[in-house]
Protein backbone atom coordinates (compact mmCIF):
# COMPACT_ATOMS: atom_id res chain seq x y z
CA UNK A 1 0.00 0.00 0.00
CA UNK A 2 1.08 3.33 -0.82
CA UNK A 3 0.01 6.04 0.80
CA UNK A 4 1.85 8.79 0.26
CA UNK A 5 2.57 9.05 4.10
CA UNK A 6 6.36 9.91 4.69
CA UNK A 7 6.11 7.99 8.17
CA UNK A 8 5.31 4.98 5.89
CA UNK A 9 8.01 5.01 3.41
CA UNK A 10 10.69 5.91 6.44
CA UNK A 11 9.49 2.42 8.38
CA UNK A 12 9.33 0.61 4.86
CA UNK A 13 12.79 1.59 4.49
CA UNK A 14 13.76 0.67 7.93
CA UNK A 15 14.05 3.83 9.51
CA UNK A 16 14.05 4.29 13.09
CA UNK A 17 11.20 6.33 13.47
CA UNK A 18 10.42 9.12 15.71
CA UNK A 19 7.22 10.07 16.26
CA UNK A 20 6.28 13.79 18.42
CA UNK A 21 3.21 14.67 19.95
CA UNK A 22 1.08 18.33 19.77
CA UNK A 23 -1.85 19.77 21.83
CA UNK A 24 -3.94 21.38 20.07
CA UNK A 25 -4.47 24.88 21.85
CA UNK A 26 -8.06 25.46 23.86
CA UNK A 27 -9.41 27.98 21.06
CA UNK A 28 -8.26 29.65 18.00
CA UNK A 29 -5.17 30.67 18.35
CA UNK A 30 -3.21 29.28 15.28
CA UNK A 31 -0.14 31.28 16.79
CA UNK A 32 0.45 28.29 19.96
CA UNK A 33 0.26 25.79 16.94
CA UNK A 34 2.79 27.44 14.89
CA UNK A 35 5.15 27.78 18.51
CA UNK A 36 5.05 24.01 18.99
CA UNK A 37 5.38 22.74 15.44
CA UNK A 38 8.80 24.90 14.81
CA UNK A 39 10.16 23.31 18.33
CA UNK A 40 9.39 19.97 16.86
CA UNK A 41 10.09 20.45 13.34
CA UNK A 42 13.66 18.68 12.21
CA UNK A 43 13.52 16.06 15.33
CA UNK A 44 10.09 14.09 14.33
CA UNK A 45 9.52 12.08 11.30
CA UNK A 46 5.72 13.58 11.96
CA UNK A 47 3.45 14.75 14.93
CA UNK A 48 0.34 13.68 16.17
CA UNK A 49 -2.38 16.03 16.39
CA UNK A 50 -4.81 14.88 19.51
CA UNK A 51 -8.41 14.75 19.07
CA UNK A 52 -9.95 16.50 22.21
CA UNK A 53 -7.86 14.87 24.63
CA UNK A 54 -8.87 14.08 27.94
CA UNK A 55 -12.75 14.93 26.46
CA UNK A 56 -11.77 18.85 26.66
CA UNK A 57 -12.94 21.11 23.50
CA UNK A 58 -9.92 21.86 21.80
CA UNK A 59 -9.15 22.80 17.92
CA UNK A 60 -9.93 20.33 15.73
CA UNK A 61 -7.41 17.48 14.91
CA UNK A 62 -8.44 17.90 11.18
CA UNK A 63 -7.84 21.96 10.99
CA UNK A 64 -4.37 21.85 13.07
CA UNK A 65 -3.11 18.64 10.58
CA UNK A 66 -3.62 21.04 7.75
CA UNK A 67 -2.06 23.72 9.38
CA UNK A 68 0.97 21.21 9.62
CA UNK A 69 0.91 20.77 5.97
CA UNK A 70 0.78 24.41 5.08
CA UNK A 71 3.88 24.34 7.40
CA UNK A 72 5.94 21.68 5.88
CA UNK A 73 5.53 18.75 8.18
CA UNK A 74 3.77 15.43 7.94
CA UNK A 75 0.47 15.34 10.48
CA UNK A 76 -0.63 12.24 12.44
CA UNK A 77 -4.07 13.09 12.55
CA UNK A 78 -6.02 11.00 15.65
CA UNK A 79 -9.50 10.54 15.43
CA UNK A 80 -11.39 9.09 18.21
CA UNK A 81 -15.19 7.54 18.26
CA UNK A 82 -16.64 9.31 21.47
CA UNK A 83 -17.74 12.43 19.43
CA UNK A 84 -19.09 10.87 16.05
CA UNK A 85 -21.28 8.35 14.39
CA UNK A 86 -19.87 6.45 11.05
CA UNK A 87 -21.22 8.69 8.97
CA UNK A 88 -19.39 11.87 10.56
CA UNK A 89 -16.27 9.99 10.51
CA UNK A 90 -15.72 8.36 7.33
CA UNK A 91 -16.95 12.21 5.83
CA UNK A 92 -14.47 13.78 8.18
CA UNK A 93 -12.04 11.01 6.49
CA UNK A 94 -12.82 12.24 3.44
CA UNK A 95 -11.90 15.39 4.24
CA UNK A 96 -8.89 14.42 6.06
CA UNK A 97 -7.47 13.27 2.97
CA UNK A 98 -8.63 15.88 0.65
CA UNK A 99 -6.55 17.97 2.67
CA UNK A 100 -3.46 16.26 2.14
CA UNK A 101 -3.66 14.40 5.74
CA UNK A 102 -2.13 10.57 5.06
CA UNK A 103 -1.73 9.20 8.76
CA UNK A 104 -4.58 8.34 10.98
CA UNK A 105 -4.74 6.96 14.65
CA UNK A 106 -7.82 5.25 15.41
CA UNK A 107 -8.67 5.56 19.03
CA UNK A 108 -11.92 5.07 21.10
CA UNK A 109 -10.93 8.42 22.89
CA UNK A 110 -11.28 9.53 26.49
CA UNK A 111 -14.99 9.04 28.11
CA UNK A 112 -16.22 12.61 28.30
CA UNK A 113 -16.50 12.53 32.13
CA UNK A 114 -13.26 13.28 32.85
CA UNK A 115 -13.41 16.27 30.64
CA UNK A 116 -15.03 19.87 30.58
CA UNK A 117 -18.39 18.60 29.85
CA UNK A 118 -19.07 15.94 31.73
CA UNK A 119 -22.95 15.76 31.23
CA UNK A 120 -22.18 15.82 26.79
CA UNK A 121 -23.43 13.20 25.26
CA UNK A 122 -20.75 10.47 23.96
CA UNK A 123 -21.22 8.29 20.51
CA UNK A 124 -19.05 5.39 20.46
CA UNK A 125 -20.91 4.35 17.27
CA UNK A 126 -17.94 2.37 16.60
CA UNK A 127 -14.81 1.35 18.91
CA UNK A 128 -11.31 1.58 17.93
CA UNK A 129 -11.11 -1.93 16.27
CA UNK A 130 -14.30 -1.40 14.08
CA UNK A 131 -12.87 2.35 12.91
CA UNK A 132 -9.51 0.48 12.26
CA UNK A 133 -12.17 -1.81 9.66
CA UNK A 134 -13.85 0.98 8.28
CA UNK A 135 -10.67 3.16 6.86
CA UNK A 136 -9.22 -0.22 5.77
CA UNK A 137 -12.54 -0.92 3.72
CA UNK A 138 -11.91 2.80 2.57
CA UNK A 139 -8.70 2.72 1.59
CA UNK A 140 -8.99 -1.15 -0.13
CA UNK A 141 -12.16 -1.80 -1.20
CA UNK A 142 -12.95 1.50 -2.22
CA UNK A 143 -16.14 1.77 -0.25
CA UNK A 144 -17.90 2.93 2.87
CA UNK A 145 -19.20 0.70 5.48
CA UNK A 146 -22.77 1.11 3.67
CA UNK A 147 -21.37 -0.29 0.69
CA UNK A 148 -21.37 2.33 -1.65
CA UNK A 149 -18.55 2.87 -3.97
CA UNK A 150 -16.24 5.61 -3.14
CA UNK A 151 -14.88 8.20 -6.17
CA UNK A 152 -11.27 8.81 -4.64
CA UNK A 153 -10.50 6.51 -1.97
CA UNK A 154 -8.50 7.39 1.06
CA UNK A 155 -5.39 5.64 1.02
CA UNK A 156 -4.36 6.64 4.68
CA UNK A 157 -1.78 4.66 6.89
CA UNK A 158 -3.53 3.74 9.85
CA UNK A 159 -2.42 3.20 13.05
CA UNK A 160 -3.41 2.89 16.53
CA UNK A 161 -2.78 2.96 20.49
CA UNK A 162 -2.01 -0.09 22.70
CA UNK A 163 -1.03 -0.25 25.88
CA UNK A 164 1.17 -2.84 27.31
CA UNK A 165 0.59 -3.06 30.67
CA UNK A 166 -3.10 -2.94 31.25
CA UNK A 167 -4.49 -5.70 33.43
CA UNK A 168 -4.55 -8.67 32.74
CA UNK A 169 -0.81 -8.45 31.17
CA UNK A 170 -1.05 -11.22 29.26
CA UNK A 171 -4.31 -9.84 27.25
CA UNK A 172 -2.89 -7.20 25.99
CA UNK A 173 -1.20 -9.04 22.71
CA UNK A 174 -4.33 -10.59 22.23
CA UNK A 175 -6.09 -7.02 21.87
CA UNK A 176 -2.78 -6.00 19.93
CA UNK A 177 -3.76 -9.10 17.51
CA UNK A 178 -7.18 -8.25 17.02
CA UNK A 179 -6.16 -4.79 15.75
CA UNK A 180 -3.52 -6.16 13.12
CA UNK A 181 -6.11 -8.39 11.91
CA UNK A 182 -8.88 -5.72 11.70
CA UNK A 183 -6.10 -4.00 9.43
CA UNK A 184 -3.70 -1.36 11.58
CA UNK A 185 -0.26 -0.55 10.14
CA UNK A 186 1.26 1.34 12.58
CA UNK A 187 0.99 0.84 16.81
CA UNK A 188 1.85 3.65 19.60
CA UNK A 189 2.12 2.62 22.37
CA UNK A 190 1.58 4.37 26.12
CA UNK A 191 4.46 6.16 27.67
CA UNK A 192 6.89 3.12 29.04
CA UNK A 193 8.41 3.28 32.03
CA UNK A 194 8.96 -0.69 33.39
CA UNK A 195 11.40 -1.13 30.55
CA UNK A 196 11.74 -5.10 32.03
CA UNK A 197 7.92 -5.20 31.91
CA UNK A 198 7.85 -3.86 28.57
CA UNK A 199 10.47 -6.54 26.98
CA UNK A 200 8.07 -9.46 27.97
CA UNK A 201 5.08 -7.63 26.37
CA UNK A 202 7.75 -7.67 22.68
CA UNK A 203 8.62 -10.78 23.37
CA UNK A 204 4.83 -12.01 23.20
CA UNK A 205 4.52 -9.65 20.43
CA UNK A 206 6.89 -11.53 18.58
CA UNK A 207 6.45 -15.02 19.25
CA UNK A 208 3.35 -14.14 17.54
CA UNK A 209 4.69 -12.78 14.70
CA UNK A 210 2.62 -9.14 14.93
CA UNK A 211 6.39 -6.94 14.67
CA UNK A 212 6.67 -9.00 10.99
CA UNK A 213 2.37 -7.32 10.53
CA UNK A 214 2.89 -4.36 11.98
CA UNK A 215 5.19 -1.08 12.62
CA UNK A 216 5.86 -0.59 16.57
CA UNK A 217 6.41 2.40 17.83
CA UNK A 218 7.31 2.72 21.86
CA UNK A 219 5.77 5.73 23.61
CA UNK A 220 8.17 7.83 25.77
CA UNK A 221 7.15 10.57 28.00
CA UNK A 222 9.74 12.67 30.41
CA UNK A 223 9.62 13.35 34.00
CA UNK A 224 9.13 16.53 35.03
CA UNK A 225 9.03 16.08 39.16
CA UNK A 226 8.95 13.32 41.31
CA UNK A 227 5.15 14.67 41.42
CA UNK A 228 4.69 13.78 37.78
CA UNK A 229 6.42 10.28 38.33
CA UNK A 230 3.99 9.22 41.50
CA UNK A 231 0.90 10.78 39.58
CA UNK A 232 1.77 8.65 36.52
CA UNK A 233 2.10 5.97 39.15
CA UNK A 234 -0.88 6.34 41.29
CA UNK A 235 -3.57 7.92 39.40
CA UNK A 236 -3.16 7.13 35.55
CA UNK A 237 -4.85 3.73 34.58
CA UNK A 238 -2.48 1.31 33.19
CA UNK A 239 0.83 2.85 34.32
CA UNK A 240 3.39 1.57 35.63
CA UNK A 241 6.45 3.15 36.99
CA UNK A 242 9.36 1.36 39.14
CA UNK A 243 10.08 2.39 42.61
CA UNK A 244 13.74 2.94 41.09
CA UNK A 245 12.70 5.63 38.63
CA UNK A 246 10.43 7.83 41.39
CA UNK A 247 13.88 6.65 43.67
CA UNK A 248 16.13 8.64 41.08
CA UNK A 249 13.85 11.44 40.75
CA UNK A 250 13.70 12.21 44.68
CA UNK A 251 17.33 11.78 44.42
CA UNK A 252 17.75 14.40 41.70
CA UNK A 253 16.02 17.16 44.11
CA UNK A 254 13.47 19.79 42.95
CA UNK A 255 15.96 21.75 41.08
CA UNK A 256 17.56 18.95 38.77
CA UNK A 257 14.46 16.71 38.34
CA UNK A 258 14.20 17.68 34.96
CA UNK A 259 17.69 17.08 34.34
CA UNK A 260 17.13 13.44 35.62
CA UNK A 261 13.72 13.45 33.45
CA UNK A 262 15.85 13.78 30.50
CA UNK A 263 18.31 11.22 31.56
CA UNK A 264 15.73 8.94 32.15
CA UNK A 265 14.00 9.64 29.07
CA UNK A 266 17.33 9.12 26.54
CA UNK A 267 18.49 5.97 28.90
CA UNK A 268 14.91 4.36 27.83
CA UNK A 269 15.15 5.61 24.20
CA UNK A 270 18.40 3.77 24.08
CA UNK A 271 17.30 0.29 25.79
CA UNK A 272 14.14 0.55 23.67
CA UNK A 273 16.68 0.92 20.36
CA UNK A 274 18.16 -2.99 21.05
CA UNK A 275 14.43 -4.59 21.89
CA UNK A 276 13.77 -6.35 18.45
CA UNK A 277 10.43 -5.51 16.76
CA UNK A 278 10.48 -1.91 18.06
CA UNK A 279 10.54 -0.26 15.25
CA UNK A 280 10.87 3.57 16.17
CA UNK A 281 9.59 6.00 19.28
CA UNK A 282 6.54 7.69 20.12
CA UNK A 283 7.88 11.10 21.90
CA UNK A 284 5.38 12.58 24.24
CA UNK A 285 6.87 15.84 25.81
CA UNK A 286 4.01 16.90 27.27
CA UNK A 287 3.69 20.69 26.96
CA UNK A 288 7.13 20.76 27.03
CA UNK A 289 7.71 20.75 23.47
CA UNK A 290 11.01 22.86 23.43
CA UNK A 291 12.85 19.11 25.45
CA UNK A 292 12.63 17.25 22.36
CA UNK A 293 15.52 18.23 20.21
CA UNK A 294 17.64 17.94 23.26
CA UNK A 295 16.27 14.11 24.00
CA UNK A 296 16.34 13.29 20.40
CA UNK A 297 19.73 14.15 19.70
CA UNK A 298 21.33 13.07 22.84
CA UNK A 299 19.66 9.68 21.80
CA UNK A 300 21.68 9.67 18.58
CA UNK A 301 18.34 9.73 16.74
CA UNK A 302 19.72 13.16 14.50
CA UNK A 303 19.79 14.40 11.81
CA UNK A 304 16.53 12.77 10.68
CA UNK A 305 16.26 10.95 7.19
CA UNK A 306 15.55 12.87 4.27
CA UNK A 307 13.18 11.22 1.72
CA UNK A 308 10.95 12.21 -0.82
Amino acid sequence: MKSGSRLEKLLAGGHFVVTGELGPPKGADVAVVEKKANLLKGNVDSINVTDNQTAIVRMSSIAVSALLIRMGLEPNMQMVCRDRNRIAMQSDIFGAYALGIRNILCLSGDHQKFGNHPTAKNVFDLDSIQLIQTVKKMRDEHKVLGGDEIEGAPQMFIGAAANPFADPFEYRVVRLAKKAKAGVDFIQTQCIYDMDKFERFMKMVRDRGLHEKIYMLAGVTPLKSVGMAKYMKEKVAGMEVPDEIIERMRKAGKEKAREEGLNICVEQIQRLRQIPGVHGIHLMAIEWEDAVHGIVERAGLLPRPEIN
